[in-house]
């Protein structure tokens, strides 16, 4: 079975699991007077993260859920009002900070251009109009098909918020996959963030963590929020283990998973009854099932049969992510169902 559902699918390697029995242990819950705990590779995970993004320092959390919902809350109080777009995963997935039991947000939504970046002049507009607290953006974009916005936009948009002293915060989940697609290190993006959250265990391949990172005295306040919504943990370092062996030795596997979605996008582009993204980015592919005769979810089905599992998202679309267990033989055979399928539409 060909499983292309998400990235999150990856999974460690014996190299990776063996700095788990190598890891120096010790209470990252417990903290001195400049903030730091005490797990040594904890320490060291944040020590590189904050390198590797050129931001102050580091801060390890279990989810990007809970990474994005930690900044969040630290930069926001109930009722203040947060820029996002309608369908960036903090607002369509993550939700949490918007619920009005738990983060009592206000959204206010800009619109994304046809390239699946954030609109300037939207953002400007609402800038100019709305008392906004803080603006998010997402880099890779998941549901745009991974789009990437360039460090020019980028730039554009920071500066922009800037002049209105608004902060930026960046859901940087596949953030590598941005830097990857870019051909940039990834510090040249997060310069244009005033924090940035990234995924360990998407096409890193880590088991689970995020880190995130920002200036120390946004990370100092953000340890308090983690504290409170649960998110302390102890001996953590068998988490941050793996992840140090993913930022030292994956990033470079990126550019594979990109180049097997480019292959597989190029090789359906001439479909008619579906509409197979054009212009893919990173690692992932949408197909439109809108001018179809089937759904989503019959399409999946169908694919289910054939040994290929992907996931229908939003209202009419198919997702393929690919990752570094897809090889281009899966993606040739990938091809080679949904064309099978489309001979049944």
């Amino acid at each position: 079975m060909i499983d292309l559902r998400s990235d999150t699918l990856t999974l460690p390697n014996q190299e990776m699991l063996e700095t788990i029995l190598r890891a120096q242990l010790g209470d990252d819950g417990r903290v001195d007077s400049e903030g730091r705990g005490e797990d040594l590779t904890v320490n060291e995970l944040e020590d590189l993260s904050a390198e590797l993004t050129g931001l102050e320092m580091g801060l390890l959390l279990s989810s990007g859920t809970l990474a994005n919902t930690t900044a969040i809350l630290t930069y926001c109080k109930p009722g203040d009002k947060v820029l996002v777009d309608e369908i960036q995963h903090i607002y369509k997935s993550e939700k949490v900070v918007f619920d009005p039991v738990f983060g009592q947000l206000k959204p206010v939504f800009y619109k994304l251009n046809e390239k699946g970046n954030p609109d300037f002049e939207d953002l400007n507009r609402l800038l100019e109009e709305e008392d906004v607290s803080l603006l998010c953006i997402e880099n890779t974009h998941n549901f745009s098909g991974g789009a990437i916005t360039d460090l020019d936009n980028l730039k554009n948009i920071y500066e922009l918020a800037k002049k209105h002293d608004v902060p930026v915060h960046m859901d940087g989940a596949r953030l590598f996959n941005a830097a990857t697609g870019l051909n940039v290190d990834a510090s040249e993006i997060c310069q244009y963030v005033d924090s940035v959250m990234f995924c360990l265990s998407k096409g890193l391949g880590a088991p689970l963590g995020s880190v995130l990172c920002g200036s120390k005295d946004f990370i100092l306040k953000a340890k308090n929020t983690r504290k409170l919504l649960g998110g302390n943990m102890r001996q953590a370092g068998i988490m941050a283990a793996p992840g140090i062996y993913a930022l030292k030795h994956n990033i470079d596997k990126l550019k594979q998973d990109h180049e097997n979605a480019k292959y597989l996008a190029d090789e359906l582009k001439d479909l008619k009854k579906v509409s197979v993204q054009k212009d893919v980015d990173s690692n992932i592919v949408m197909i439109d099932m809108q001018d179809s005769n089937t759904t989503p979810e019959q399409f999946c089905q169908m694919a289910k049969d054939r040994g290929l599992l992907i996931r229908p998202v939003l209202s009419n679309q198919v997702r393929l992510v690919f990752y570094n267990a897809i090889t281009r033989e899966d993606t040739i055979k990938t091809v080679d169902i949904i064309k099978d399928i489309y001979k049944l539409l």
